[in-house]
Order: structure tokens, then C-alpha cells, then sequence
């Protein structure tokens, strides 16, 4: 069970550190000190994660059971890799036999069978170089992209939105039958076309925010669990025919 830090940090460090003024700026020394006194970001240190991030998803599966049974996934946005490290454990993947594939335009430290792409995920070639990457049909598509940040909130929004609703196409695209797809979004509404999408594509369609997600910041995560499976060529045709006899 993933449990949320309570009192102390298990990690033995003093919580409530400040940064000595100097040349940072005011700004940049708060988000300093929220970062080293952030409970979680000690914990990931302690249990070996790249990111704070890994505890989302881990959150999100203790409640939502989305990497049980998963064989292989795809983590796209993957830098600095905590989803990626979770995917790895849980397909038992190795360097011999690979069961997860990430990709980010950042650079991102190899992890152990994990085939790592570093381009960016709307480069044209980048959806066939992850298929050809994982070597099988993925049962999770995760995506943690969100595009950078301009200051200005509703274009942040829809370039980040863009981008979930490229990574959802994908997943509909490589799926296997009864796999999942997790996205990160913002608080503002998903895009009714994206949502009508894959709830046509998938038997479950939720937003979520887990707890390690800070309670200030506008990211969601968007769930799709349960892929329907993508009609067969041929089908609407025939069962068309069949109606007209």
C-alpha cells in the first residue's frame, strides 16, 4: 500500500529548512524551499525514485489497479524516469527481453530494461520508433507530457491539452484489448471531442487527482481504463450487408 507521508519524512532530514538569501531570487529561493522540504520528494530520494512523480502513479494504482497484470507499457514524457522505473519492476522487463518503452525530448539516464527514445513524441516517426521499441502490444500507455510553460494559463492549457489528446490517438492506436491509458491534463476541462473519443474506446472514462499532486497545482490526471479493442476492417461493412438482407 502507498501511504502519504505523516509527521516525519522517514528520511531524517529536518523539515522547515531555509534558504539563505544571496543571489536567488526571491521567487526562485521559495520554490527551492519547497522543494527540499517537500515530504515526498525525500521519500522518493529514500526509496530509490527518480521523482516525486513515481508516488502519483503509484497512488493512482493502489486505488485504480491500472499496472496489475500490465506485460508491457509505454511511458511517454518519461524524464527523469520514475514511471518508468515502476513500468520496469512491474513487467519484470531486463535488457535481454525490453517490456517498456519511453520517450522524451529531454535526456534521461538509463534505466534498466527500459528502451529509452530521446525525441520529441510529435516527430512524425516517433509513434512507429516506440512500437518497434517495445517489440509487443502494450497493455498501459502512460503519458506525464505537459508542454513547457509560457506563464500564461489557458495557453499552457490547450498546448498541454494537445498534447493528451496526441497521446490518446496513440493509445487507441496500440493498445491491446482490456489495457489502459493515463494522461496528465490541467483543471480547466478536458476537450468534450477527446472525452467523447475515448469513452467510445474504452469502458471507463475518470479524472483523478492523487493526493501527492500538490494541492496548488492545476495538473489532473486523465484515466481510460478497459480498452474496447479496435474494430476489425471489414465490420460495419459487413454488418451493413447483413442488415440489407
Amino acid at each position: 500500500m502507498t501511504k502519504s507521508p505523516i509527521g516525519g519524512n522517514r528520511s531524517g532530514r529536518k523539515l522547515g529548512q531555509k534558504i539563505k538569501k544571496g543571489k536567488l531570487k526571491a521567487s526562485s529561493r521559495r520554490w527551492l524551499e519547497r522543494h527540499i522540504n517537500d515530504p515526498y520528494v525525500q521519500r522518493a530520494q529514500l526509496e530509490g525514485y527518480r521523482a516525486r512523480a513515481a508516488f502519483k502513479l503509484l497512488e493512482i494504482d493502489e486505488k485504480h489497479k491500472i499496472l496489475s497484470g500490465a506485460r508491457r507499457i509505454i511511458d511517454l514524457g518519461a524524464a527523469p524516469g520514475s514511471w518508468s522505473q515502476i513500468a520496469a519492476k512491474v513487467t519484470n522487463s531486463t535488457d535481454a527481453d525490453p517490456r517498456v518503452a519511453a520517450i522524451d525530448f529531454l535526456e534521461m539516464d538509463p534505466i534498466p530494461g527500459v528502451r529509452f527514445l530521446q525525441m520529441d513524441f510529435l516527430d512524425p516517426q516517433a509513434p512507429e520508433k516506440l512500437k518497434e521499441a517495445i517489440g509487443g502490444t502494450p497493455d498501459l500507455v502512460l503519458s506525464d507530457m505537459a508542454a513547457p510553460t509560457t506563464g500564461h494559463r489557458q495557453t499552457d492549457h490547450l498546448r498541454t491539452m494537445h498534447l493528451c489528446e496526441v497521446a490518446a490517438h496513440f493509445a487507441v492506436d496500440v493498445l491491446a484489448e482490456g489495457g489502459h491509458f493515463l494522461a496528465k491534463t490541467f483543471q480547466g476541462g478536458t476537450e468534450r471531442d477527446l472525452l467523447n473519443m475515448l469513452k467510445q474506446n474504452f469502458r471507463q472514462v475518470i479524472h483523478v487527482k492523487p493526493a501527492s499532486s500538490r494541492a496548488e497545482s492545476v495538473e489532473m490526471f486523465l484515466l481510460a481504463k478497459g480498452f474496447k479493442g479496435r474494430q476489425k476492417a471489414g465490420t460495419e461493412t459487413e454488418t451493413e450487408e447483413e442488415a440489407a438482407e
